[in-house]
């Protein structure tokens, strides 16, 4: 039985800057529902827009890195369950609930497999350092590497072996996307078992009826918190190349850019001229998206499914993405606008769904089968939860079958013990 949960926040949830916040209110309100306490505890500093997880019943607990405060703290608590936000945490808190409570379920929730993400980048950038001028640079195109290029990339790569190895240790990680959860099991060799299907826990709402139509929507969109550096490079992409082989074929229309956290050298691209507008943060993003005729999501990088484009066809908005913005988020139904990695294709694409009602109207059609056949077929909250109370109420046998997380364990529990034990004596 799960009574009392422990969370361990990377940050505090903010669900209206991130999908990853979005994420994080999910799994806490899947616990209220089993009717658990939950404290959720975090070494970052207090956000501007987090979540008032007090006014759910949350316990909100701040925490220091390599500090034994967290020892005592754990102890006491003694959860039967314990979430770690993605495995920069569980590097850094699990060796602690390990010695303070054994016995305790450990669930890594992954949000996206972030050494899939940063090996593209990497990728991107080796592109990039070829090319002479900064236009140049920008005219780049996304990553195409499929998944065996990928591994051959990954594999001896240090957050691969960090984040794999974490993976290996939890009783549980959750996964939002089915292409990363084939490269975990077919290249890396994790057990099925260990890994847990869950795209998203919140009801997918349609509102078709009520929804603008395409003559009361204008301009174009993109949106993404501008911290996550595939949002921040799509907007430099859109500015450089993509952009301006748009406005040339529609003069008139604008592109109106959305994001928590913009950094002056992304306000300094505002040019209501070029008709490029950087508007940063949106209190409503539903708002705002249901307002533009077209999303414009063009990652060139990038990692799990993305909020935005979810966003994009829950508000009725077609959409145009690359191969990786629209990666496990269709299987093998039509998208709801276009894919592209071409810049000159993503274009065309781009113009003909603001001009073309018809296929506008198809493209959210789409968007919505998408909706109904990927995301709403399974009661993924239901299912997760049965098998959470299962593990907890079977922990040993679970990880007497995991020998190679025991011996990650063991490993990774006595070096990181002593290099936090280090510091801790070092601040001292």
């Amino acid at each position: 039985m799960i009574r009392t949960v422990l969370i361990v926040g990377y940050v505090w949830p903010e669900p209206k800057s991130s999908a990853a916040g979005t994420r994080m209110l999910e799994l806490v309100r899947l616990f209220l529902q089993m009717r658990c306490e939950i404290v959720f505890a975090s070494a970052a500093l207090l956000s501007e827009h987090r979540f008032n997880l007090t006014g759910l019943g949350v316990v909100e607990k701040s925490i220091a890195l390599n500090c034994s405060s967290f020892d005592e703290f754990v102890k006491g608590l003694q959860p039967d369950l314990v979430l770690f936000d993605r495995f920069f945490t569980e590097e850094q808190f699990g060796w602690r609930v390990a010695h303070a409570c054994p016995h305790a379920l450990r669930v890594l929730d992954t949000e996206d497999f972030h050494s899939l993400r940063h090996a593209r980048q990497q990728l991107l950038k080796a592109a990039q350092k070829k090319c002479a001028t900064e236009k140049e640079r920008q005219s780049v195109g996304p990553v195409v590497e499929n998944a065996a290029g990928l591994y051959q990339h990954m594999h001896n790569q240090d957050m691969t072996l960090r984040e794999v190895a974490s993976i290996f240790r939890c009783d549980l990680s959750l996964m939002i996307s089915e292409f990363e959860m084939q490269l975990l099991q077919q290249y890396f060799s994790v057990p099925a078992q260990l890994l847990f299907y869950a795209p998203f826990l919140s009801p997918v709402a349609l509102q078709e009826n009520v929804l603008p139509d395409f003559s009361n929507r204008q301009h174009f969109i993109a949106i993404g918190n501008f911290r996550h550096e595939p949002n921040w490079d799509s907007v430099l992409w859109l500015k450089h190349q993509l952009w301006p082989l748009i406005r040339a074929q529609l003069p008139h229309i604008e592109l109106h850019i959305y994001g928590a956290y913009p950094p002056p050298k992304a306000t300094q691209l505002h040019n209501a001229k070029d008709g490029f507008y950087v508007k940063g943060w949106a209190d409503d993003a539903n708002t705002v998206m249901q307002q533009a005729r077209v999303c414009l999501a063009p990652l060139r990088f990038g990692a799990g499914i993305k909020g935005k484009l979810m966003d994009a066809m829950r508000a009725g908005t077609p959409s145009v993405t690359t191969t990786i913005g629209a990666e496990s988020m269709h299987g093998n139904l039509q998208w709801g606008g276009a894919i592209a990695d071409d810049a000159e294709v993503i274009a065309a694409a781009a113009v003909a769904l603001y001009n073309d009602q018809h296929l506008w109207c198809d493209a959210q059609q789409a968007g919505f089968d998408i909706l109904r056949a990927h995301f709403a077929h399974t009661d993924f909250n239901r299912v997760l939860q049965q098998r959470l109370v299962l593990l907890a109420d079977n922990v040993a046998h679970g990880r007497s079958n995991n020998f190679i997380g025991q011996m990650l364990r063991h490993h990774h529990h006595k070096s990181t013990q002593y290099m936090g034990q280090w510091i801790e004596a070092k601040n001292k």
